[in-house]
């Protein structure tokens, strides 16, 4: 199911196009920009420059929740994301915060944050209540296992079908603790708990997702990439992370969160100046 626009906080977000969500990690070790951006002035200088580069919203994270990431104590991830959530949430743009935690949560929403990015699908106790209570969208994103142990051997019949049999009952369990669908994303957790061919299987057939509700489409140099151009580092494989895009706005995804906001901003001009040729024919 797609839908028209996102109501996200402050904002109607249309999504007659794919919105572009910039990653805004203020972590000492996530996998390509740990430790870059910590701080109020580093992140608010990058945050800027998102934005003046193409962004629609930005995404930031305090808990790194790449495979093998160690644990954050929750008042660790407080200590990182509030100070920039506080400066951010002056922004005239929406600010989204990834977390899982429902204290985290709460907090970031007091401050006034737009949406929630929630690897766990809002599966921590009170997680759905407390968003239900505010007024900000919320992604709800598939995962099997943890980031410690999810790529030790994931394992799936259908890993299309059992993605979207997960991510159904958590819209279905989002709905009924009170989430209006407009406030809704699904995420079908590229890297998150799969192998290389179920990453690819899925972008293959990300439509099907987005019948439960708008997808957000998370691929941006993650390894999946590295594995079929031979690229090892995180920062060689920006080509290959705006050809993920643009597929995944091909195969139906209404956002897209990436580190290189400006090349994939000048691919998706070039794909909708297509599309629109295309429709005018």
């Amino acid at each position: 199911m797609s839908a028209a626009s996102l109501h996200a906080g402050r904002f109607v977000l249309l999504l007659d196009r794919p919105l572009i969500m910039g990653i805004l990690n203020v972590t000492p070790d996530s996998f390509s920009d740990g430790g870059r951006y910590q701080g109020v002035a580093a992140a608010r200088a990058r945050a800027e420059a998102m934005l003046a580069e193409g962004a629609d919203m930005l995404d930031v994270g305090g808990e790194s929740t790449r495979p093998n990431a160690p644990l954050v104590s929750v008042q660790e991830e407080l200590d990182r994301v509030l100070p920039v959530l506080e400066a951010l949430c002056e922004l005239d743009v929406p600010i989204s915060l990834d977390t899982r935690r429902t204290e985290v949560m709460r907090a970031g929403l007091a401050l006034g944050v737009d949406v929630i990015n929630d690897v766990a699908a809002l599966e921590d106790d009170g997680a759905i209540a407390a968003v239900a209570a505010s007024s900000a969208a919320v992604c709800l994103m598939h995962k099997q296992g943890t980031p410690q142990s999810m790529q030790r051997a994931p394992q799936y019949r259908d890993v299309v079908a059992e993605v979207i049999d997960y991510l159904g009952a958590r819209v279905h369990a989002a709905l009924a603790g009170g989430i209006a669908r407009e406030r809704l994303l699904v995420d079908p957790g590229f890297g998150f708990g799969k192998t290389v061919e179920h990453n690819y299987a899925l972008l293959a057939r990300l439509g099907e997702c987005a019948r439960l509700a708008p997808v957000l489409a998370g691929l941006s140099r993650k390894s999946m990439l590295g594995a079929v151009t031979g690229q090892s580092e995180p920062a060689a494989r920006v080509a290959a992370s705006v050809a993920a895009a643009v597929l995944a706005c091909q195969h139906g995804a209404a956002v897209v969160r990436v580190h290189d906001v400006a090349a994939t901003r000048d691919a998706l001009a070039v794909w909708h100046a297509m599309r629109d040729a295309q429709r005018a024919c």
